[in-house]
C-alpha cells in the first residue's frame, strides 16, 4: 500500500502515540512537524476513493478525497499545528498526544467515504477529547469530562442506530447526502447535531471546554462541532429543519454569552452561536450558502482558536478566568492584547478580517433564496455578536477597570501561535480568493461592495455604541447563569435522590404495616387455638409459618398479574 492510500488521520493518531513516549527535544519537533507531515500528505492525495476495506459483506472506503473533505482536513491539521505550537511548553504529558489523537479522528471523518469508518473516528474523537479534559486533573475538569464523555457517548449510540438502520433499509454503507425522511436518517441527523451543539444538548460545550487547561481549551474548540458541520454538510444538505435549529443555535449562544462572567464560558457560547450561522446555511442548502458554511468553518476555527489563545494567555500569567477579577492588562500583556483585538473583529465580520468574507456568504444565500426572515435574523444576531465577542470579551479582559494586575505577555511559542492566527485572520481578510479556490462550488460573489462595507460597519457602530451605552447593565458580578445542564448537574440527581428516599421510606412504612398486621393475625390465631398455634408449637414458628404463607400470596399475585 503506498503512503497516497493511507488514512492521513491514523498517521497523525500514529504519531500521537510516538508522542506519549517522546521527551525533550525530540517531543517538541514531533508536535510542531508531525501536523505539517500529514498535511503534505493530504495535498499530495489525488482526488477519489483510494483504499477500499471489506467488512461484513459491505465495502468500506475509509480514505475518500474531494474538495470539501480537503477543506476541513486542511483546517484541521493548520489546527493542530498552531495548537502543538502554543502548548508546547505543556507540562501536562497526556494532553498534546491526546489531542492529537483527536485531531486525527477529525481529519479520518473528514476523509471517510462511508458511514462506518465515519462511526469509527467519531468514537476516536469522543474519546481522545475526553482526555483532553481529564488532562487537567482537577475535580472540577474530571467531573465535566464526566458528563461531556456521557453525553457523547449517547450522541454516538443515537448514530449508530441511525446508521445500522440506513444500512438495512438501502443496502449500502456510502456516505451521501440523504434526507430526513426515516428513522435512520433522522437517528443519523440528532447524532450529527449532538456533536454541533444544537438544542437540547447546547449546554454540553459551556459546561466542558471552559474546565480544560489553558491550551486544551484551544484544541477543544476546534473539532467536534466543525466536525459536525462537515457532516451535515456532506449529508443533509438543503435539510430545512436546519434552518430554524440554526438561528435558535444564534441566539441562544448571544443571549447566555452576554450573561456569563467568565471569559472562557463567554467563547465557549460564542462557538455555539457561530456554528448556528455555518448550520443555518446549511439549511439554505443553496451552493453559495453550502461555501459560506464550509467557509465560516474555516474561518472560524483560525480566529476562535485566536481569541481562546488570548484567552488562555491571560488564564496562564494571572490564573484567573472571571471578568470581574480583569481588566487593565492591556499595560502589560500589549500582544496578548492586540492578537485578543484581532480575534474579536474577525468574529464581528469587520471588513478586511477572516469573517466578513466567510459569513456574509450565508446571509447573501439567504437573501438570495429570498428568505427575509432568515436575513434578518442573521443581520440582527451579527450586531449581538459584536456585542458579546467583539466588544465584551476585549473591554472586560483587557481594559474596563483597572484589577491591578501586571502580568507579563506568555512565552514565546505562545506568542508566535497568537501572531501566525492573527496573521491569517488579517491574511483571509484581504484575500478570500484563496480560502475561495478550496471551497467545494464554484464562487460567484464578490464580499467588497460599497453597500456591503457600509451596511456592516453602520451595524458594527450601532452595535458598538449600544454597548456602551448600555454598559452599567453589560458589567458583570459575581453570579452563575442556569443551563439545561443543570437538568441533569442538579434535577436530575436531586430527582433521583428524592424518588429512591420515597421508596426507601414507602418500603419501610409497608413492612412495618405488614408485621403489625401478621402480629395481630398471630395474636388471634394463638387466642383462638391455645399455645400451640395452627401450624406450630410457638409463636417464633407460626410468625414464620404465616409470613411464608403472606409472601407466597404476595409472589402469585404479582406473577399472574
Amino acid at each position: 500500500m503506498s503512503i497516497d492510500a493511507l488514512p492521513p488521520g491514523l498517521l497523525l493518531i500514529t504519531a500521537a502515540l510516538v508522542l506519549a513516549v517522546l521527551k525533550g527535544a525530540a517531543r517538541k519537533v514531533l508536535v510542531l512537524a508531525a501536523p505539517l507531515a500529514v498535511l503534505a500528505v493530504v495535498w499530495s492525495q489525488p482526488e477519489g476513493a483510494l483504499l477500499h476495506v471489506s467488512f461484513i459483506g459491505h465495502t468500506l472506503v475509509p480514505v475518500k478525497v474531494d474538495a470539501l473533505g480537503r477543506l476541513f482536513a486542511t483546517i484541521f491539521l493548520l489546527m493542530a499545528a498552531g495548537g502543538g505550537l502554543f502548548a508546547l511548553n505543556q507540562d501536562r504529558p497526556a494532553e498534546v498526544p491526546a489531542a492529537f489523537v483527536y485531531a486525527g479522528g477529525a481529519v479520518g471523518v473528514a476523509l471517510a467515504g462511508d458511514l462506518i469508518s465515519l462511526f469509527v473516528f467519531w468514537e476516536i474523537m469522543a474519546i481522545a477529547s475526553t482526555l483532553v479534559l481529564w488532562s487537567r486533573d482537577d475535580d472540577a475538569s474530571r467531573a465535566a469530562a464526566s458528563r461531556y464523555v456521557q453525553v457523547h457517548l449517547l450522541g454516538g449510540v443515537v448514530l449508530l442506530a441511525g446508521i445500522a438502520a440506513h444500512v438495512n433499509a438501502t443496502g449500502s454503507v456510502a456516505f451521501t447526502a440523504m434526507k430526513p425522511d426515516s428513522f435512520g436518517t433522522w437517528a443519523i441527523l440528532i447524532g450529527f447535531l449532538i456533536n454541533a451543539g444544537a438544542p437540547p444538548f447546547s449546554a454540553w460545550l459551556p459546561d466542558a471546554y471552559p474546565t480544560a487547561t489553558y491550551s486544551g481549551t484551544v484544541f477543544l474548540s476546534a473539532f467536534t462541532t466543525k466536525t459536525a458541520v462537515y457532516v451535515l454538510i456532506r449529508g443533509f444538505p438543503g435539510a430545512e429543519i436546519l434552518i430554524p435549529v440554526g438561528l435558535w443555535m444564534v441566539f441562544y449562544g448571544i443571549v447566555y454569552a452576554l450573561l456569563e462572567n467568565d471569559m472562557r464560558r463567554i467563547l465557549a457560547y460564542s462557538i455555539i452561536n457561530q456554528v448556528g450561522f455555518m448550520v443555518t446555511g446549511i439549511g439554505i442548502g443553496s451552493e453559495m450558502a453550502l461555501n459560506g458554511a464550509a467557509a465560516h468553518a474555516f474561518t472560524h476555527i483560525i480566529y476562535k482558536a485566536l481569541l481562546l489563545m488570548a484567552a488562555g494567555s491571560v488564564l496562564y500569567r494571572t490564573g484567573k478566568t472571571k471578568c470581574t477579577d480583569l481588566g487593565g492588562l492591556f499595560q502589560s500583556m500589549p500582544l496578548t492584547t492586540l492578537c485578543g483585538i484581532v480575534g474579536a473583529l474577525a468574529i464581528s465580520s469587520f471588513p478586511w478580517t477572516s469573517g466578513f468574507v466567510s459569513k456574509s456568504m450565508v446571509s447573501q444565500a439567504a437573501a438570495d433564496s429570498h428568505l427575509a426572515w432568515v436575513w434578518f435574523g442573521l443581520t440582527a444576531a451579527s450586531a449581538g455578536v459584536f456585542l458579546h465577542a467583539g466588544i465584551k470579551f476585549p473591554w472586560f479582559v483587557f481594559f474596563q477597570k483597572d484589577s491591578g494586575l501586571r502580568p507579563a505577555d506568555p512565552p514565546w511559542n505562545m506568542k508566535l501561535a497568537m501572531v501566525i492566527f492573527a496573521a491569517l485572520c488579517i491574511g483571509i481578510g484581504l484575500f478570500p480568493g484563496a480560502l475561495y479556490a478550496l471551497l467545494p462550488h464554484a464562487v460567484d460573489y464578490q464580499p467588497y461592495t460599497a453597500a456591503h462595507v457600509i451596511e456592516m460597519l453602520q451595524l458594527l457602530g450601532f452595535s458598538g455604541l449600544a454597548f456602551f451605552v448600555l454598559l452599567p447593565l453589560m458589567k458583570r458580578t459575581l453570579t452563575i447563569t442556569l443551563d439545561t445542564d443543570w437538568l441533569y448537574r442538579r434535577l436530575g440527581p436531586d430527582l433521583v435522590g428524592a424518588i429512591g428516599k420515597a421508596v426507601v421510606n414507602a418500603d419501610r412504612a409497608l413492612r412495618g404495616r405488614v408485621m403489625t398486621a401478621l402480629a395481630r393475625l398471630l395474636e388471634g390465631v394463638k387466642a383462638t387455638h391455645g399455645r400451640h398455634g395452627l401450624f406450630a408449637r410457638d409463636l417464633s414458628s407460626g410468625a414464620m409459618a404465616w409470613t411464608t404463607v403472606a409472601v407466597l400470596g404476595l409472589f402469585l399475585a404479582a406473577f399472574y398479574s
